[in-house]
């Protein structure tokens, strides 16, 4: 499929996770598309790597503008990058809290900041902003992270209404509980890793993670033609924890 072919789209966080899903399967659909991380060394051919700090707003508009050149352009930005943390409001210090509203908001700001110019000569110009379920849903030990979410959910919205008479569409996707490395991470840490697994899988209607893929699938249409028409709009990737209730005897 090639519906992407001729855009030009830079994903923040391409390094792995979703982020890397998202880069492989835009390329994948035809798009040329070049991955800002911390570390790009994942990122293999066709995708071209790019090392960038979202916390730090020289490095990102570095870049930028180095992707903007060697793609000629930049007509689709995915905000894939971001930071978990774990706790209640009293568990996380000042420095934790500015740090992950650093790379998970702010990241957001710089990077689509940094594009906009490039985003406002594209005749297809679409932003894809990487919320989270605890937007809708409220979750155990998640306080920094849902408000630093919270804050991503409401911001694209604010940004769909400031720049849709400039032809550039602004949306979200809202991940369930995804496979990643941060949750493998987790899990790793846990007393016991299987029936944390079990939990996770559990709290979700469907039975199970979801996968990275899954989410870049919503990732990809949200920024494709087909979805010329979607603006402002926040996409449930979550096996239907925020929308179902399900009996306890219903659950797998």
């Amino acid at each position: 499929m090639t519906e992407l072919e001729g855009l030009a789209a830079l994903v923040t966080g391409g390094g792995s996770g979703i982020g890397l899903a998202t880069a492989t399967l835009l390329a994948d659909r035809g798009a040329r598309v070049a991955v800002l991380d911390l570390d790009p060394a994942a990122v293999k051919e066709p995708l071209l790597g790019f090392t960038a700090d979202v916390g730090d707003d020289a490095s990102v508009r570095s870049a930028v503008e180095a992707a903007a050149e060697a793609l000629g352009g930049i007509d689709l930005v995915v905000n894939c990058a971001g930071i978990g943390a774990v706790g209640t409001v009293a568990d996380n210090p000042d420095e934790q809290w500015q740090r992950v509203l650093e790379v998970n908001l702010l990241g957001v700001v710089r990077t689509t900041r940094a594009a906009l110019p490039h985003l406002r000569r594209s005749a297809h110009a679409s932003v894809v902003n990487t919320g989270s379920i605890v937007v809708t849903t409220g979750l155990p030990q998640r306080a920094l992270y849902a408000a630093s979410k919270g804050a991503v959910h409401a911001l694209t919205l604010a940004m769909a209404a400031d720049h849709v008479r400039e032809g550039i569409r602004v949306n979200c996707v809202n991940p369930g509980t995804v496979d990643t490395p941060w949750v493998g991470r987790l899990l790793a840490a846990a007393e016991d890793p299987a029936a944390e697994r079990a939990a996770l899988d559990g709290r979700q209607p469907h039975g199970r993670l979801v996968t990275a893929e899954e989410v870049a699938a919503a990732i990809v249409y949200l920024s494709s033609p087909a979805a010329a028409s979607v603006t402002g709009t926040a996409l449930a990737v979550d096996g239907g924890t925020a929308g179902l209730r399900l009996r306890s005897d219903q659950r797998k």
